[in-house]
């Protein structure tokens, strides 16, 4: 069951964004990331992050920000926390349609010199939206929608945006194995992902794309690589052109 499990899903288990599935119930995932760009000088952002599957219908995540995006040294940025409720499903073998609705808080402290609304470690503030997944054998397209309200961040600091709204679309296919016989066999994912935002009445939008690789070894060690690039931008922001390297470790029946 594990096996066809991973099989199933591991091409939903996106990059740069959540798809509507939900992790295993009773299970943790232990997140380290590290992204940054290197112009007009290095800087990087660390997180660590931890997923819990609180049932087959819910999950929830919390995250911690490390950067020197403001500064020359590292700091504590802040944190954030993270919910997804499934609430729409249709399964059958290797094929399946799900929907569900996320919302994401964050408080941070850091000055707010961009026009992009993010709450991964740049500003304060809430983010609601739907997801949809759709699965089909070993290729899994999603789509979201969210709207993002930012407040002052701790220190006293004003966004100058306070609307903003963001759509995704990705794309997974599972490489390899090209049979699946044993959960202990590497999977390898291919991802193409469209990130976008828009802030309304104000001409600021921009859309990019990230490519992106995924290993999972023994169905519980997972390596992400991943660039987003700009395909248009019109957007004051730190997100343009920026890599990403990500390792999860996942835990199963915690608390059986």
């Amino acid at each position: 069951m594990l096996a066809w499990l991973c099989t199933a899903m591991a091409q939903e288990l996106y990059v740069n964004t959540e798809p509507a599935s939900n992790m295993a119930a009773k299970s943790l995932g232990i997140r380290l990331e590290n992204q940054g760009y290197f112009k007009p000088d290095f800087k990087q952002r660390s997180t660590l992050e931890l997923m819990y599957g609180v049932n087959k219908n819910l999950m929830i995540h919390s995250t911690a920000y490390l950067s020197n995006f403001y500064q020359n040294q590292q700091r504590f940025e802040g944190l954030s926390a993270y919910a997804k409720y499934r609430f729409y499903s249709i399964d059958t073998v290797q094929r399946h349609f799900r929907m569900a609705a996320f919302a994401k808080v964050a408080s941070i402290k850091n000055p707010i010199p961009n026009q992009e609304i993010a709450l991964e470690g740049d500003n304060t503030g809430i983010q609601g939206g739907l997801v949809a997944t759709q699965l089909l054998h070993k290729l899994a397209l999603s789509g979201s929608a969210s709207y993002l309200r930012a407040f002052e961040n701790k220190g006293g600091y004003q966004p100058g945006t306070r609307n903003s709204i963001a759509y995704t679309l990705s794309a997974g296919y599972l490489l390899f194995p090209k049979r699946y016989t044993n959960y202990e066999q590497t999977n390898i994912n291919l991802y193409a992902e469209l990130l976008g935002k828009t802030n309304p009445g104000k001409g600021q939008h921009y859309l990019d794309i990230a490519p992106a690789v995924q290993f999972i070894f023994n169905s519980v060690f997972r390596v992400d690589l991943s660039y987003r690039t700009p395909l248009t931008n019109r957007m004051v922001r730190n997100t343009q052109n920026m890599y990403l390297v990500r390792l999860e470790y996942n835990l199963f029946n915690l608390f059986n």
